[in-house]
């Protein structure tokens, strides 16, 4: 099967009518472009998968769960979890496949916590999950109901690991594609509910982040967006010289209100703050998934209360909008 095939699948017209013409010329680009050289082992080794049918699935729980440990005889069952572990390192989850538990580096059913009550319910709604990674959080959106769910993130093991997952699933209305939200489609004004969730700092320009995630958005719909946030008032960022807790590509973590501003500025209604929360070591850790250094090796080991550069603690908010 061809990426393009296997892309086209992803994007079946009963789940995504149109979206495939759309799309596929643009993941074509987006792999052609990329320099990770392990797709095409990723590939070999999710063609190997064995099959085993799910006799059960849930994805409203907070380990998403597929197929029980007697889906499968003890043969099976080690062949897939070698050849799992051979998608490490694993961010986001957890997930249980066939009884083989992933506990991945963050705990995302904590995040999913404390939004789940906050945002608009998802029964029926059309979701764009921009930066998703492997789709964690795009199951919990099938799971809470959503109508059909697009994830994009251009890292491609985190593709390989959401299709790995689908491989297990089987066929639902949810794909994840190797794309960033600059590759993806300006002005479409189509999705009910977009996340952004973990990548506002990433960005040189957090004004073009947001008018990016309007654009996808129909008029009404709403904006979920979880961001780096500095204690402070008005006006007050922290632009990091250097890393923020050993990440290099971090470029502005605003305060709760400045961010509302921003938001603001950039044409949003009904903006509001929902959550702001503390990074701790039980929601971000190495595991026998993520062997990788991790949050506590990124705080200071005599004041967890800062970086080992010396900012401010990770704290996390959650800010809702409504685009116009």
């Amino acid at each position: 099967m061809s990426d393009r095939e296997l892309f086209a699948g992803l994007l079946a017209p009963r789940c995504f009518p149109g979206w495939a013409e759309i799309l596929l010329p643009r993941i074509e680009a987006a792999l052609a472009g990329s320099r990770h050289g392990n797709w095409p082992r990723w590939r070999a080794l999710l063609q190997d998968l064995p099959e085993v049918a799910p006799s059960a699935v849930d994805f409203a729980a907070d380990t998403v769960s597929l197929g029980r440990d007697g889906d499968c005889d003890r043969l099976a069952r080690q062949a897939i979890e070698s050849a799992l572990r051979r998608l490490h390192p694993w961010r986001k989850g957890p997930y249980d496949i066939h009884g083989i538990v992933i506990d991945t580096e963050w705990r995302s059913d904590l995040k999913w916590r404390r939004l789940q009550h906050a945002i608009a319910p998802l029964a029926g709604r059309r979701v764009l999950d921009v930066g998703c990674g492997n789709g964690y959080h795009a199951w919990r959106m099938l799971g809470a109901g959503a109508k059909a769910v697009i994830g994009i993130d251009p890292t491609l093991l985190s593709v390989a690991q959401f299709l790995a997952v689908r491989h297990f699933a089987g066929d639902w209305p949810v794909a994840v594609l190797p794309l960033g939200i600059e590759d993806f489609p300006s002005e479409t004004r189509v999705f009910d509910t977009v996340f952004s969730m973990g990548v506002l700092y990433h960005r040189r320009s957090p004004f073009d982040h947001l008018a990016e995630l309007k654009g996808c958005l129909r008029p009404g719909g709403e904006l979920v967006l979880e961001t780096l946030v500095i204690e402070g008032e008005a006006g007050q960022v922290l632009v990091p010289e250097g890393r923020y807790a050993q990440m290099r590509n971090v470029w502005f973590i605003p305060s709760p209100p400045t961010l509302l501003s921003w938001l603001a500025r950039a044409g949003y209604r009904d903006v509001r703050l929902v959550d702001v929360s503390p990074t701790t070591i039980q929601e971000q850790r190495s595991t026998g998934w993520m062997q990788f250094q991790s949050l506590p090796d990124f705080l200071d080991p005599e004041d967890s209360s800062r970086t080992v550069e010396g900012h401010p603690a990770p704290r996390r908010a959650i800010f809702l909008a409504e685009a116009p």
